[in-house]
């Protein structure tokens, strides 16, 4: 009796690490899929933009070169089978708190700034993202005032 729990908690804990693993790998997409679409919304996907998100999800998510290589992969195929942005940000509304939707906003704005020029499409990109979140127009401002503080941008 003593094995049979034993197994049936293990197995219960393997799926349930299994369930959290999909679901990490869900969020990671959705995000990914977002700072792609913005660095592709003014159709001009700069070398600095590409590098930044690099950087992000590298970073964010603690991934090797060929982790976030594979991402950004399956992030772009996820894209072209989409049918709007409310599918990432779905994703992402039921599974982060504010803070961390507020870290996607910031995110998002680190890229519409990376090449030096904001565009009016990427400004209602975020805009929309940001909307879609749930998150106080004010929040969406305080991220943009802070990128811009840490780049240095007037």
């Amino acid at each position: 009796m003593l094995n049979y729990l034993k197994e049936f908690f293990s197995n219960e804990n393997t799926t349930n690490q299994q369930n959290t693993n999909e679901r990490n790998h869900q969020l990671q997409i959705a995000a990914c899929s977002l700072l792609l679409e913005i660095a592709q919304s003014d159709e001009d996907f700069s070398e600095v933009e590409k590098t930044r998100i690099y950087e992000i999800i590298k970073n964010e998510f603690k991934l090797s070169d060929e982790e976030v290589n594979s991402l950004i992969l399956q992030s772009e195929k996820q894209i072209e089978k989409s049918v709007s942005v409310y599918e990432f940000t779905d994703i992402l509304n039921h599974n982060l708190s504010s803070d961390e939707k507020f870290l996607i906003i910031k995110y998002l704005w680190q890229i519409a700034y990376a090449d030096g020029n904001l565009d009016s499409y990427e400004e209602y990109y975020i805009k929309k993202v940001s909307n879609n979140l749930h998150l106080h127009n004010k929040d969406r401002v305080v991220a943009k005032l802070q990128v811009k503080q840490e780049l240095g941008i007037n």
